[in-house]
């Protein structure tokens, strides 16, 4: 007992010290970029200094239309788009990457037993011939290893940390993605709403075209007209008719693609069409600005600044690997050549550390460090270059939000003038004060002009869109998981492995089944079977 003390002694020795040595971070400590905003950057709209509006966009802003078909297929899209729920998966293996990283922190402790039942050949070499007996030998043996790591300069920590900061930065990916498709099928949808209003004014155009085309006959069969007026009349209505049939397929297309988003199969998938543009949608009110927090409403902004992060704690990585690479191990065990290993006198066993320092690699080390700093700042100017495009984002969808209102408004008035244009030149045409080219080209403009407002509505509708992606969707930084909650299982867990444990807001794999999502709220307006991922 006298004998063992030392060994406790220096025992503790060696744990105060591993315990101080641990704390030993030699990763640049790291704070989140403060960036600079020029005042009144354009004078107007985002970039002001006022305290901005809380409620400017939420997390369902496609509600803003007021369109319950929309707000269900934005549903559908968010429960079922598969490339939504492989973005989900992505950054469940991430958050497993760091998991495994970090397990290296722990002792890793192995078990094994082995039996073996051996002969010897009466043929070996040197074998002495004094029997012509086999030699025959039983060996079983279990024993029982660990090996331990102690990070001495924070490499395991910092490898962990990065990890992590990579998968939160996966998850912010997750919300570009989710916010990315939300816009794109509100965009889609109201292109094929846009169709629908073309098509109708298409509609209306050809029956007009073909009451000119009979009356110009008329007036032909009356000799009062010409059969250039006819020729003239018949081109315009076939034009029409051909130009409607073009829009037909874009508005399949259309269709075809929002399927698609949804999990669809796009032969059984349909919208029926609506008569005319009616998308009413509140104002955007964000003329008070949000220049700091727009930076915490962008997901695409949070994606940049974790990557950052994580190339920081890359950085003390890349320090470590400068100082000795310790690692306790132990190996102990019984082995006998029978059965009869409850014995003391049958055990075996090893303790053993080993230092590792490097002393001449070529300037590897430095060569490493030196690229740990270099991608820093790369991450840096990418984390610039980052908040200066979301700044540009919200300027482009407030000049578009505002221009394209005053385009519509401008483009309504020259629609009524187009009209009452073409209603006067075919009454000329038809009394015959005029000649059928002027009633032809008042036509042309007054489909010209519908067509034009139409669009203008669409631009006008897309925009809003355009500005509420820029402006996040609703996201805000603080639904990123914690980076105590990034682990996906607990370091003795050994069940409920199928599925990671639920971090942030971002689902953890699940299978939804159709009844999870509310029905259309008329039926009439969608169609379709949804293909349900097999559990």
């Amino acid at each position: 007992m006298v004998r063992s003390r030392p060994w406790r002694f220096s025992f503790a020795l060696l744990s105060a010290g591993a315990l101080l040595l641990s704390s030993c971070d030699l990763a640049p400590r790291y704070h989140a970029p403060h960036f600079l905003y020029p005042e009144g950057w354009s004078g107007k709209g985002v970039m002001g200094d006022a305290k901005p509006a809380d409620d400017v966009v939420r997390g369902l802003w496609w509600k803003l239309f007021h369109d319950p078909l929309l707000n269900d297929l934005e549903a559908r899209l968010e429960a079922y788009n598969p490339d939504l729920q492989a973005a989900a998966e992505v950054f469940t293996q991430e958050r497993d990457i760091a998991r495994e990283t970090e397990s290296r922190l722990y002792p890793q402790i192995a078990g094994g037993a082995q039996m073996s039942r051996n002969k010897q050949s009466m043929g070996k070499l040197f074998l002495r011939r004094t029997s012509l007996t086999p030699v025959y030998e039983s060996n079983e043996s279990y024993s029982g290893a660990a090996t331990w790591e102690p990070d001495f300069w924070d490499s395991i920590r910092n490898q962990t940390h990065m990890q992590k900061n990579l998968a939160q930065a996966g998850a912010a990916q997750y919300a570009v993605a989710r916010l990315s498709l939300q816009a794109e099928l509100a965009s889609n949808y109201i292109a094929l709403r846009g169709i629908d209003a073309k098509l109708a004014v298409y509609d209306d155009s050809i029956h007009y075209f073909r009451t000119a085309v009979e009356i110009t006959r008329l007036r032909q069969g009356g000799a009062i007209g010409a059969g250039l007026d006819v020729s003239r009349a018949e081109n315009e209505l076939y034009a029409a008719e051909a130009a409607k049939s073009d829009l037909l397929v874009a508005r399949q297309l259309q269709e075809h693609a929002i399927a698609v988003m949804v999990n669809m199969a796009p032969a059984s998938f349909h919208i029926q069409p609506l008569k005319g543009f009616r998308m009413p949608f509140e104002t955007l009110h964000v003329d008070e600005g949000i220049p700091s927090v727009l930076l915490e409403r962008r997901p695409d902004v949070a994606v940049s600044e974790r990557r950052m992060a994580a190339a920081a704690r890359a950085i003390g990585v890349s320090r470590a690997a400068f100082y000795p690479h310790i690692t306790i191990s132990a190996t102990g065990g019984f082995e006998d050549a029978g059965f009869d290993l409850a014995s003391v006198s049958k055990a075996f066993w090893r303790v053993a550390v080993q230092a590792v320092q490097p002393l001449f690699m070529g300037g590897a080390r430095r060569a490493a460090l030196q690229r740990a700093w270099a991608q820093y700042r790369e991450r840096v100017d990418a984390y610039r270059a980052t908040v200066l495009d979301a700044f540009r984002d919200v300027e482009d969808g407030l000049s578009q939000t505002k221009y394209y209102h005053q385009e519509e408004l401008q483009q309504r008035k020259a629609v009524e003038a187009a009209l009452r244009t073409q209603s006067m030149t075919m009454a000329l045409y038809t009394g015959g004060l005029t000649n059928y080219l002027d009633a032809l080209v008042a036509q042309q403009a007054a489909l010209r002009a519908r067509l034009q407002e139409v669009q203008a509505q669409m631009r006008q509708v897309q925009s809003t869109v355009r500005l509420i992606r820029a402006l996040g969707g609703g996201w805000n930084v603080k639904l990123l998981p914690d980076i105590k909650a990034i682990d996906p299982i607990g370091p003795l867990q050994y069940r409920g492995l199928h599925h990671a444990r639920p971090a942030g807001e971002v689902p953890v794999g699940k299978a939804q089944s159709g009844s999870e999502i509310d029905p259309p709220k008329a039926e009439s307006d969608l169609t379709g079977a949804v293909a349900v991922p097999s559990k």
